[in-house]
């Protein structure tokens, strides 16, 4: 049993900003992940309100989609066994000041507003966001 899974991965703003995404997806691949999705984009308001719907009626909801919308993003969909797990282990705590050294959160990020990464949640999560940010005809198992 290998428990194939997909989820999605996004390299925010300033992960482009700082030239650190190569540096990070070679983590992933190191780890025996790959890539069946690569894409940048400079994500509009629409199709962030669409990713983060279900922190709509938060208050940190109106920066979240200012931040994400401020530069290009690296989306990415990541497979390999229990991806969606094993991916969130890897990003750390979304608090980067709680993120663990060794994580890419504890190595690359300072605010909890600028965490550099996004990582799926949850499986359900992983469907929902991927199918906001691809295509069936972009995705290669």
């Amino acid at each position: 049993m290998n428990n194939q899974e997909s989820t999605l991965v996004l390299l925010k703003p300033d992960a482009v900003k700082r030239n650190i995404c190569g540096e990070i997806i070679s983590r992933f691949e190191r780890r025996g992940l790959h890539m069946a999705a690569l894409k940048l984009v400079r994500l509009t308001r629409e199709v962030a309100a669409k990713h983060y719907e279900e922190h709509a009626d938060k208050p940190f909801y109106p920066a979240l989609l200012d931040f994400i919308t401020s530069g290009p993003v690296v989306a990415i969909v990541i497979s390999g066994p229990q991806a969606v797990s094993l991916v969130r282990k890897m990003i750390g705590a979304t608090n980067p000041a709680e993120a663990q050294p060794g994580t890419i959160r504890g190595d690359y990020a300072a605010l909890l507003e600028n965490n550099i990464i996004h990582g799926s949640d949850s499986i359900a999560s992983a469907q929902r966001e991927i199918a906001v940010h691809f295509t069936a005809t972009e995705i290669y198992e």
